[in-house]
């Protein structure tokens, strides 16, 4: 089966952001697999998770992590696939997993989306996506159509 996006969850209670991941795939009809595998406790399950991706076709890689936030950069160190992280809020507000995944050395990039924000970085894997997908691209401009009127919408109703 060919999938799109690997989502590597750093332990289960990464799942709510991982929740926002889902909701973007399933609107824009993306095929994604979710793990749970950490950089620390389980160092030879996330390679074998990125080699099966890679077999499976994967594009993009994204690693939702907090505290230390090392695995979105062990995924980058065994791909030349885009990677993108997730900081989570588990200490420090965040801050310490956002740089963590932002203070990549050079050569091994990984984007970094905002602390939490799993849409995000869904709606990011699908832009990269798109690039090679034209009926991808025409959903996620209608998807920031959609924005653009909600936008609308809440100034004419805000008072």
């Amino acid at each position: 089966m060919m999938i799109d996006v690997a989502v590597l969850l750093g332990s289960k209670s990464d799942r709510d952001i991982a929740e926002k991941t889902i909701g973007v795939f399933d609107k824009f009809d993306i095929d994604y697999t979710i793990e749970v595998a950490s950089a620390h406790r389980t160092p030879a399950r996330v390679i074998e998770i990125i080699n099966n991706a890679h077999e499976s076709g994967v594009k993009v890689f994204i690693a939702i992590a907090g505290l230390a936030a090392h695995l979105p950069g062990v995924v980058a160190s065994h791909t030349t696939r885009p990677v993108i992280g997730v900081p989570v809020k588990a200490a420090l507000d965040g801050m310490d997993a956002l740089l963590s995944i932002a203070q990549m050395p050079g050569g091994i990039p990984v984007a970094c989306v905002g602390i939490g924000r799993g849409e995000n970085a869904a709606i990011l894997a699908a832009q990269i996506i798109a690039t090679g997908d034209k009926e991808l691209g025409d959903k996620l401009a209608g998807h920031r159509m959609e924005l653009a009127e909600q936008s609308l919408q809440d100034s004419q109703t805000l008072f």
